[in-house]
């Protein structure tokens, strides 16, 4: 394409740099010998690959090497973690952990774990059982159960180390993301928002799993350890104890803003970043005020919790935007002046470019279609809401893009120093909502809006985009007939690899978009492909099939799709995807032949 051509050619002049370092990611393990040591790969999250024996030229030749059973037909979203000789992964409810090894035709178990989660759990996870993932540090293996422990393992034999509780079913709190090690400390947040908890995060010491800090998303600023180094870019996030007077009475502390996502971590700058989920309840209606700390992002130091500032992408939240994407920490060159910044492609349409010591917004531009929010003003950091599209109690409102579950959910963009692309995996969905009254009870739903989502402009459900930040506009786009909610992964071979919901898993050309080379697993794909070399020296590339999650539940929990609102508005969006695809758990492992 000669569009890519200009592409390249103005990325060679610097328009966009490389990552800032992977230094940060050795110390956890990321080596450069083609470890993958935590799902987003480095402290960056680029979740990109320097091998490159897998190329554009011999994709087409990839065969499966070896595959292996979870035992749990439920949605996969893990990331196959790899060092040295072992692979590790952790399934969903009941969370088994494997360890596999690499050295062995097949890649027997070397041992399993079994953690024993509450059972009760399963019936307060908002959204399938799913789990994201561990992470290997210094000797150990380190995860979360969907009963609220994190746990860590001798990575050698499975044996538990410790074992630490943080959350509390009984109020509705699950864990299901993937935690984080930086300087020595265990990040892990809650999920929850839909069942009215109160949102944190939490640094555990690696050595001994005890408690270091925990920050609120809501509340008085000791307990959202906001002191006086939290020095925010916007006045709107200036004033004391704003996670108390944004709120109506003491709704904040039910008020949702779980950390259910993804963290980066920037050594220069020593801070940690992360976002803060929706909102409770979503009927807005019930929470007038901007609702801080909610649908944001934090800039923390890690070894304190302290905040430094904070960014909220949704003041009200009004449609379930919630803000726990991947954050990119890039380098690039903006109006003449080498900025290092965050790259985001936000739920609610929008890929930001933050300045990454102040949290200053840079630029904000849709990457799809987008009616809710009008535009975001750089003076202000605020969205104009669209007032025609307001939800308000006790009348549904037509036509909402994007829906709920955002233009991009939870699944993980890859970029690619390559090509200077951010590869953007997504939705093309739209929503009618109707907002009503809803009671607080500990333990149970909290939402008060019922939603129906269906596809938007084209008539297509899903799309994967290559965003160019430094132009700020895509350079290529595929149209996916379904949603897509697995992750991407680039690689040093020019090569972006992701999978669709009817479980095809896709390697495509990382400067055009072309389909290099496709394979069907027995279930839809929901997960993030890693690549890593193997003992024998080899590039592999490894993915988890098994549709589950939020929009996957309508296969994994047998939903009948007659019902408009099931899995919270995916019945009417999904209709079809019983038909095409089925439940399933199960590892792919590809290679070359060799």
């Amino acid at each position: 394409m000669q569009r890519s051509a200009q592409v390249r050619s103005a990325w060679r002049r610097g328009g966009v740099a490389a990552l800032l370092t992977l230094a940060a990611g050795t110390a956890l393990g990321a080596a450069p010998n083609g470890d993958w040591t935590m799902p987003a790969h480095d402290y960056e999250s680029t979740r990109y690959s320097p091998l490159a024996e897998i190329t554009a030229a011999n994709v087409g030749q990839l065969k499966v090497d070896f595959t292996f059973s979870t035992g749990v037909n439920r949605g996969q979203e893990a990331a196959p973690i790899v060092v040295g000789n072992t692979m590790y992964i952790v399934a969903p409810f009941p969370n088994y952990v494997y360890a596999l090894d690499l050295t062995q035709p097949g890649a027997p178990t070397k041992w399993t774990y079994k953690p024993k989660p509450e059972p009760a759990s399963q019936g307060v996870a908002c959204c399938d059982v799913v789990n994201r993932g561990g992470v290997y540090w210094q000797g150990k293996f380190i995860f979360n159960t969907l009963d609220g422990n994190t746990i860590a393992l001798d990575a050698d034999t499975g044996a538990p180390l410790w074992r630490t509780r943080l959350g509390n079913i009984n109020k509705g709190e699950t864990i299901t993301m993937a935690p984080m090690v930086v300087k020595g400390k265990v990040l892990v947040g809650n999920a929850g928002g839909e069942m009215g908890v109160r949102g944190w995060l939490a640094a555990l010491d690696a050595g001994s799993g005890k408690l270091v800090w925990k920050a609120y998303s809501t509340g008085p600023d000791k307990d959202v350890l906001i002191g006086p180094s939290f020095k925010p870019h916007y006045a709107s996030d200036r004033g004391k104890d704003l996670g108390t007077t944004t709120w109506p009475g003491d709704a904040w502390k039910i008020g949702g803003g779980t950390a259910w996502g993804w963290i980066s971590y920037d050594p220069q700058t020593d801070l940690i970043f992360y976002g803060t989920g929706n909102p409770g309840p979503w009927n807005a209606d019930q929470r007038p005020g901007d609702n801080k700390w909610t649908a944001g992002i934090f800039a923390r130091d890690p070894d304190t919790g302290q905040a430094r500032w904070f960014y909220q992408f949704s003041p009200h939240d009004l449609f379930d935007y919630d803000a726990v994407n991947e954050n990119l920490l890039l380098e690039m060159t903006i109006r003449g002046q080498r900025r290092k910044v965050i790259v985001r492609p936000e739920r609610n349409g929008f890929v930001y470019i933050l300045d990454r010591a102040t949290g200053e917004v840079l630029s904000a531009d849709p990457y799809g279609p987008v009616n809710s929010i009008l535009r975001v003003d750089l003076k202000t950091g605020r969205p104009q809401y669209n007032a025609e599209k307001w939800p308000k109690t006790g009348r549904t409102t037509r036509q909402i893009c994007p829906a709920a579950p955002g233009m991009k959910d939870w699944n993980p963009s890859s970029f690619s120093p390559r090509t200077g692309f951010v590869y953007i995996p997504h939705n093309n969905l739209c929503m009618d909502m109707q907002p009503s009254e809803v009671n607080y009870i500990a333990g149970t739903p909290y939402v008060g809006a019922e939603e129906r989502y269906y596809p938007g402009p084209g008539g297509h459900r899903g799309v994967v985009t290559a965003w160019n930040p430094v132009q700020r506009r895509a350079m290529w786009k595929i149209k996916e007939d379904l949603p897509v909610w697995s992750g991407t992964l680039s690689t040093a071979g020019d090569v972006v690899f992701y999978g669709t919901m009817d479980g095809w898993f896709k390697a495509v050309h990382a400067r055009s978009g072309a389909l290099l080379w496709k394979f069907k697993t027995d279930s839809g794909i929901i997960g993030q492909p890693i690549a890593y070399r193997g003992p024998d020296g080899h590039q592999y590339i490894a993915i988890l099939s098994g549709i589950g999650g939020w929009p996957g539940a309508i296969v994994s929990n047998n939903l009948d799709t007659r019902d408009a609102t099931a899995a919270g508005g995916w019945g009417s969006a999904l209709p079809d995807l019983k038909k095409r695809t089925q439940a399933g758990g199960t590892l792919y492992v590809f290679a070359l032949p060799h």
